[in-house]
């Protein structure tokens, strides 16, 4: 796979571009991808599909426990200040021999055995650290006591046929320390009732920089019915192929480390909380393969999802890797609100609409049943499946900065209530509808939106013209080949080319600014473009410099030479493309 620096040259890798006409560096890449909201398809009236080229249509997603961790890190997040392994002591070492166990009675421990099984009672004996060792392939070590305690895993190996291989059934803190440089596996079978490989019944604190591989053969791979909270260093690979990988009641917090999930199951989740998830560092990948299900207790029909918090999601920094390639899988999907305010995002499906007793789990790269708020970081989706969107809000969607890039078999950006874009990056691309669409008000304020639709009837930037509601666009700079909704409140000009040209890179000039665009390889007729002042166009540009956005395809502040003019005329809303802000924050 890629390390992660490659990855994240391929994300910066035209931030300072060479030539973008002949010489074009995505000239070689010609793929194609592609809901509306609630039980709408795409319009089998489209006029075609939109199909675009570069770094948005072919970055991948791979597990990777070998590069290094990102360096950016917000604060960590600790839910109490004891959580931090560094606010306590454990002085009192019991060493653990799983090759070769013995019953005995140190320092207040009591040890049992029964053949490879292990019990660890250490009572209200406060201190005590576990030091696991050894290898044993029909064992399992188990926890109970009054008191937190730490666990050092020193190259251990736990394989349980019958039951969990770490057993934590202390509802105190457990401190799991990876001992640097050495390697540890957990597994367990596939029979019993454990609730995971590794079990714990209270909060478990991941610490150290070894490595830890845990494999759910019955249930989950980590399970805490508590908290989980990870930290910088950490190096943890988590696979189930009936259930979740990891698995927390009450929290999961991710301040750092390396994290890589697989799940196979149908419907399966990556990371799975019943509560709040927050990432603030580390790099977090996620791959689930299995199909949608249908959910006989709750009635409907369900997808895997790479992560799926019950509560709210939180990402500040680090980043996230996220690939669902089962039917009806989801990259991020979130019950209540979601917000992103740094970090990185990459989020790819594959699977298409999951159908099972008249019901229906589309695959959405993020779904957010509250607001999505996104601050800033940068969030990149990619949806290939029938009926897939790129991102979907069942409430409202706010934009204020950051850099978000979609390219949607359906609708790009998907809000139920109203959207409103007041700052940021923006590039929507619905390959079968269309680019941003709000079943509320679209709001457009400021930033820089770059927005395409397939063909009509759909267009670029599509508000609920049909319940009264209206696209208002005030401020910003705006590219939507496809057009706006008939009806749009344009307080803003707005200018259009009735035709464009396709695989073409345009120059759109407003005072001293430039933003450069490539135009997809198809896409809606017409071109239409807003700023704060009237802007020229030019077409078949060559750019160099510049800070490259949406994966290459477009470049702002750039050094321009060659091209054409393109004549405006003015333009007054509808995808009919009849006669008729400000540049985002850092940019002057």
């Amino acid at each position: 796979m890629k390390k992660a620096m490659t990855r994240m040259m391929q994300v910066a890798s035209v931030a300072l571009l060479i030539s973008c006409s002949a010489g074009d560096p995505f000239s070689d890449y010609t793929n194609s991808w592609g809901d509306n909201w609630g039980n709408d398809t795409p319009s089998e009236n489209s006029s075609g599909s939109s199909t675009t080229t570069g770094d948005l249509t072919t970055f991948t997603v791979n597990i990777d426990q070998t590069s290094a961790e990102p360096t950016d890190a917000a604060t960590e997040y600790m839910p109490d200040e004891e959580d931090a392994l560094e606010n306590s002591t454990f002085t009192t070492e019991v060493a653990i021999d799983m090759a070769s166990p013995t019953a005995k009675t140190e320092n207040g421990v009591e040890i049992t055995v029964n053949g490879g099984h292990i019990t660890a009672n250490h009572g209200s004996t406060k201190n005590i650290c576990y030091v696991l060792s050894g290898t044993t392939s029909n064992g399992s070590f188990t926890v109970v006591g009054d008191k937190k305690y730490e666990i050092k895993l020193n190259g251990v190996n736990i394989t349980n046929p019958d039951s969990a291989a770490l057993n934590l059934l202390s509802g105190k803190r457990a401190y799991i320390v990876l001992v640097d440089g050495t390697s540890n596996t957990l597994t367990d079978g596939t029979s019993g009732s454990q609730k995971g490989a590794l079990y714990c019944k209270g909060k478990l604190l991941f610490n150290g920089s070894g490595q830890l591989s845990v494999v759910g053969n019955t249930n989950n791979a980590i399970h805490s019915a508590d908290y989980i909270v990870f930290r910088k260093g950490n190096n943890i690979y988590a696979k189930s192929t009936v259930n979740h990988g990891i698995k927390a009641n009450d929290g999961v917090f991710i301040n750092g480390g390396i994290i890589n999930v697989e799940v196979t199951a149908a419907a399966a989740k990556g990371i799975n909380c019943e509560s709040n998830i927050v990432v603030n560092g580390g790099r977090t990948t996620v791959i689930t393969t299995g199909d949608g299900t249908y959910d006989t207790d709750d009635q409907e029909a369900k997808g895997a999802a790479g992560i799926k918090a019950d509560s709210t999601f939180t990402i500040n920094a680090g980043e996230l890797w996220l690939k669902s390639t089962g039917s009806g899988g989801k990259g991020i999907n979130v019950d209540m609100d979601a917000n992103f305010n740094g970090g990185n995002v990459y989020v790819v499906t594959e699977g298409g609409q999951y159908k099972s007793n008249n019901d229906t789990s589309s695959p959405k790269g993020i779904k957010v049943d509250g607001d999505i708020n996104i601050s800033g970081g940068t969030i990149w989706v990619r949806t290939s499946g029938y009926n897939g969107e790129g991102i979907e809000t069942k409430s409202q969607l706010n934009i204020s900065g950051g850099e978000v890039a979609c390219y949607a078999y359906d609708d790009a950006i998907n809000s139920k209530g109203d959207m409103t874009i007041t700052g940021g990056y923006v590039y929507a691309q619905g390959k079968n509808n269309d680019g941003l669409d709000a079943n509320g008000n679209i709001y457009l304020k400021g930033g820089l939106v770059y927005a395409i639709c397939s063909g009509q009837p759909e267009v670029a930037i599509d508000a609920n013209t049909e319940g009264g509601k209206k696209l208002y666009l005030t401020g910003g700079t705006i590219v939507a080949v496809g057009g706006l909704e008939s009806g749009s409140s344009l307080t803003q000009s707005c200018y259009q080319s009735s035709s464009w040209s396709k695989n073409t890179w345009y120059t759109m000039t407003v005072g001293e600014n430039t933003f450069s665009f490539r135009t997809p390889s198809s896409g809606g007729s017409g071109l239409v473009v807003s700023a704060a002042t009237t802007p020229t166009l030019q077409s078949g540009t060559s750019v160099s410099g510049g800070s490259s956005f949406f994966g290459g395809l477009g470049i702002a502040g750039g050094s321009i030479s060659g091209g054409s003019s393109v004549s405006l005329s003015s333009y007054t809303g509808g995808n009919s493309m009849g006669g008729g802000g400000g540049w985002p924050g850092g940019w002057h």
